[in-house]
């Protein structure tokens, strides 16, 4: 298994200690055969200096982490009472309510995206009925921005941090809750105090589900954002597909690896700390 894992980075690792070709592969190889009949290396660190030197790539890598952790806060408290209600809903009600969570994911990611840009237009329909109902005179400039971004994204991975909190809440003790009710704490306290630190492995799991495919993220950013919402999915696309800049879109593919593996390392951490106490 770690076969497959390893395997990959060895070739990003490979290729990004390549020079840029404009040839088939776009790279160029890390040995050659000297004329005194030796192989040399001719591997370049040029990819990872021009990562450190460029603010562009520092800017992109921010910006992921901005919006990664916006992203997931977002979905975080909008989950928190969403998945509760729906654990707590009668049974009839909860296969409808978790088919309503789950039915964006019958249809294409970007006809999803595609929609908000006609949601989120000036003249369109969130702009309509602001100024229909009189809250606003001029429309709102939501499209193109940071705000857009951060509600395509926020809409966009809802549900996976949904499903793991309603797992994690609907397997909740009932005998606690309703020892709770009988010694008078009101549902807010009961939810506050027992069913909240209880949901916290779901709250994790949704966490990591929701903020390690928002890091890459580059739909959303090029069609709703706009200059200013450069991400590093953007710009590995740009570098792979546009500059055919290999070396350089695989160095950008290790740092965002690394990037990811922390929050991995710290749920690891923190799950065997759990496990020491209890």
């Amino acid at each position: 298994m770690s076969v497959f894992l390893l395997l990959p980075v060895a070739i990003l690792l490979r290729v990004s200690l390549s020079e840029p070709r404009f040839e088939q592969p776009p790279y160029s190889d890390l040995f050659a055969l000297a004329e005194s009949g030796r192989w040399a290396f001719e591997g370049t660190l040029q990819a990872w200096r021009w990562l450190l030197e460029d603010p562009t790539y520092r800017d992109a890598l921010l910006g992921s982490l901005t919006m990664a952790s916006l992203t997931t806060t977002a979905c975080l408290l909008l989950a928190l009472p969403m998945a509760w209600a729906i654990a707590r809903a009668p049974l009839g009600w909860r296969t409808p309510l978790l088919l309503a969570v789950i039915l964006p994911f019958w249809t294409s990611f970007l006809i999803r995206v595609y929609a908000w840009i006609g949601l989120l237009k000036p003249e369109g329909l969130i702009n309509a009925a602001l100024m229909a109902t009189g809250l606003i005179e001029q429309p709102l400039l939501i499209l193109h921005s940071n705000a857009a971004v951060l509600i395509g994204m926020t809409y966009a991975y809802l549900p996976f941090m949904i499903l793991p909190l309603y797992a994690t809440f609907s397997r909740l003790d009932e005998d606690q809750l309703q020892a709770a009710a009988d010694l008078g704490a009101t549902p807010w306290q009961t939810f506050w105090r027992i069913s909240l630190p209880l949901a916290w492995p779901g709250a994790v799991a949704g966490c990591l589900l929701v903020f390690i495919p928002a890091m890459g993220e580059f739909v959303v950013p090029d069609l709703l954002g706009g200059p200013e919402s450069y991400m590093l999915g953007t710009a590995l696309w740009n570098e792979f597909f546009r500059n055919a800049d290999w070396p350089t879109a695989s160095a950008l593919a290790l740092t965002m690896l690394v990037v990811l593996l922390a929050p991995l390392a710290l749920l690891q951490r923190l799950q065997r700390r759990d496990e020491v106490v209890s």
